[in-house]
């Protein structure tokens, strides 16, 4: 009767969380077929798909997700790219200061973006880089480099070097290996690393907001800004239907690569004796 009970409390805390969840997403998918929604959206039996023609055009909705999808993808590239080849010497090769460089990365985790953006503004100006997109992703892949170097690194530890081996007595380098043989098999983790990247990218606001000069350069994430105007008056069935919006892109994207995510790593038989 006690685990019986225990169970009971169990499952009902978990129902609690998932309404506490579950909740702000009902508001803005009521609230976006309301024209008149308010904050306290209610469920009618008229519904309108006025919300979404009104956001549905090119300045509010169309040119901040192309800017959106242009900014993450960028970011998330070149992290990639760059903490692969930052991880694969700390996970193969025996260096000196390897667990001090590591304990740093760890530590640089935990400084919040916005802790530097007064320094980094200052930096844009004096560069005349304020406002430059290109600029603006090379920041943002710098502040993502530190959290995606420890992950890539702790998934390429994940690969034996003796497949590494093996390549290397068929005459391959370090290069062609980390292509041809770490890479294909950490594919799972290179995807978990994007997609980190991505979404955390997508979702940033203060950056883009910060050192982008002009509207037509801004992604989405500081366009949801216009909503909310001057007077503290909110169009709240256009920002709902604007959210859903917003966010399919980043929904797509990890379902798109879900089988990465949920593939383990295998390497059984990958090497004969």
């Amino acid at each position: 009767m006690t685990r019986l009970a225990a169970r009971g409390a169990a499952w009902l805390a978990l129902l609690l969380i998932a309404l506490a969840f579950l909740g702000p997403f009902l508001w803005v998918l009521i609230a976006s077929v309301q024209p008149e929604a308010t904050l306290a959206a209610k469920p009618v039996l008229s519904f309108s798909l006025d919300n979404f023609r009104a956001v549905l055009t090119w300045e509010t909705i169309i040119l901040p997700l192309i800017n959106s999808i242009v900014i993450s993808g960028a970011t998330a590239v070149l992290t990639v790219l760059v903490a692969g080849l930052a991880a694969y010497p700390l996970s193969r090769y025996q260096l000196r200061y390897r667990r001090h460089f590591m304990l740093t990365l760890l530590f640089t985790t935990g400084l919040p973006v916005t802790a530097i953006l007064v320094p980094v503004y200052a930096m844009f100006f004096r560069f005349n880089l304020y406002g430059s997109v290109p600029a603006m992703v090379l920041f943002l892949t710098a502040s993502s480099l530190p959290f995606s170097i420890w992950m890539m690194k702790n998934f390429m530890d994940g690969v034996p070097v003796s497949l590494e081996e093996a390549a290397w007595v068929d005459g391959a380098g370090w290069v062609r290996s980390l292509t041809s043989v770490v890479g294909p098999l950490m594919a799972p983790g290179i995807a978990v690393v994007a997609i980190f990247v991505f979404v955390g990218q997508w979702g940033n606001f203060f950056a883009p907001f910060v050192l982008l000069d002009t509207p037509e350069k801004q992604p989405a994430a500081v366009t949801i800004y216009t909503f909310f105007s001057q007077y503290g008056q909110v169009a709240y069935g256009q920002l709902a239907a604007f959210s859903i919006l917003y966010t399919a892109p980043a929904v797509v994207l990890y379902v798109a690569v879900n089988k990465y995510l949920a593939s383990s790593f295998g390497f059984a038989g990958s090497v004969k004796g």
